[in-house]
């Protein structure tokens, strides 16, 4: 018999997403669901999903189990976030007016707004506001279901700064159940002491910041924007080459707001992922469906500015790329938590099923964040990263967009959500560790 600390009954569906493979083509709609099943768990880990008579035959509950009625319920893995940018101060709300009166994202930059504004509010803020601001947002996050995230740096623009803002995600990390996966994204933006002499800028990032945060264990990746007014071609490769140099993973953010070849970059690189490729070439898409590198698809960014150029995710698909979705978090251009809104735009906006959007916000996910081993989808031996959504059926959560459907999340085990309220804090009073 296998014991169980954990148990889940009667779940309306189980979502499985079994395998640790990227899904690609037909296979990212294949969710492999178990209707009225059952979930145990022991010590952090699935030990059994299965049938209820499957259950009752292998599955011995412990005395001080946890039992946990799903019926009526969806059951499914913890969403993956591969893409925000966690760290940061201040607020843009004025500049989302200005959008709505017609400026575009480059005139907002242009006049001081946009990146370099929340610069300005970063470099500004002590380590205690920087904090408290990100633990607020992985509060968020975990609500609405997110268990893992990955986060960049990248409003510091200094040394000193991104580093003390990867050292911040690793103090935030030690105190939230979220997994955080950093990333190094000091090439974001020219900073303005660097606009005359952008190499004396890029020899900072490649010499200074990368093997700093190599070195420190700080980061796992190395990103950069590239894109017209940001890093060119070119600078790109110099800077992500470096990052790999010193054992930092490349990823980049491509084809955004213009068709530069980042789809191409990613690929000669082996890039984790390319993010947001709304102006990707069909060329730099088939490039990358042969290095099998993931698209982050981030449809909320289109969604916030206004733009009718969604990433097209049917023709990536078709292509046999593997497609992820991420929330793009950040103060400027996608100032949001939720992962189900980003379900549901992908399908309302993007041409995808409701399956191939619960998939790649979960196992593809965890793909192009190397977590495939271990989460993204429930299984015996992966963490038990579960969530319980108040719906009969996932079909809900593109079929009734803007609202936040899970009432429960469990991460490695522990009940960190309960009755949509958290409850990590409470758990770690008696006891469990949080």
């Amino acid at each position: 018999m296998t014991r169980a600390d954990l148990v889940i009954v009667d779940a309306a569906q189980i979502v499985t997403l079994q395998g640790n493979a990227p899904r690609l083509r037909a296979e990212l709609a294949r969710l492999e669901i178990v209707e009225g099943g059952c979930l145990a768990a022991h010590q952090g880990h699935i030990v059994f999903v299965g049938s209820r008579d499957e259950f009752e035959a292998e599955v011995v509950a412990e005395d001080t189990a946890e039992v946990i009625d799903a019926s009526d319920q969806v059951v499914m893995p913890g969403f993956v976030d591969p893409h925000t940018h966690l760290p940061f101060a201040g607020s843009r709300e004025h500049e989302f007016a200005r959008r709505l009166a017609g400026a575009t994202y480059q005139e907002i930059a242009a006049s001081g707004g946009g990146i370099l504004s929340t610069v300005r509010a970063t470099r500004e803020a002590g380590d205690e506001e920087l904090l408290d601001g990100i633990l607020q947002r992985l509060d968020r996050m975990l609500l609405e279901g997110i268990t893992t995230c990955e986060a960049k740096s990248g409003y510091g623009l200094t040394a000193p700064d991104e580093l003390r803002l990867l050292k911040l995600l690793k103090q935030a990390q030690a105190a939230h159940p979220i997994e955080i996966v950093p990333t190094l994204l000091g090439a974001h933006w020219v900073p303005p002491e660097h606009k005359s002499d952008r190499k004396a800028y890029i020899k900072l990032v490649t010499e200074t910041m990368i093997p700093e945060a190599a070195a420190s264990k700080l980061a796992e990746y190395c990103d950069v924007f590239c894109e017209a007014g940001a890093f060119s071609l070119e600078e790109s490769r110099a800077i992500l080459s470096a990052g790999k140099r010193a054992g930092l993973e490349p990823r980049l953010h491509a084809d955004q707001l213009s068709s530069g070849g980042g789809a191409e970059l990613a690929a000669e690189l082996g890039a984790a992922s390319a993010d947001h490729l709304e102006r990707a070439s069909d060329e730099g898409l088939k490039r990358m469906a042969g290095a099998g590198v993931t698209a982050v698809l981030l449809p909320g960014a289109s969604f916030c500015l206004m733009k009718e150029d969604y990433a097209a995710a049917r023709k990536m698909i078709d292509m046999g790329v593997a497609v992820a979705l991420g929330t793009d978090l950040n103060p400027g251009t996608c100032n949001t938590e939720s992962m189900q809104l980003m379900i549901a735009l992908a399908c309302l906006r993007m041409g995808m099923r409701v399956e191939e959007a619960v998939a790649a916000a979960t196992i593809n996910a965890s793909v192009t964040i190397r977590r495939n081993s271990t989460i993204g989808s429930l299984e015996a031996g992966k963490s038990a990263d579960i969530l319980i959504l108040d719906i009969p059926s996932y079909l809900h959560l593109a079929y009734r967009p803007g609202i936040n459907h899970v009432t429960m999340v469990i991460k490695g085990g522990q009940v960190v959500v309960r009755d949509r309220r958290l409850s990590y804090e409470e758990e770690a009073g008696e006891g469990t560790p949080g």
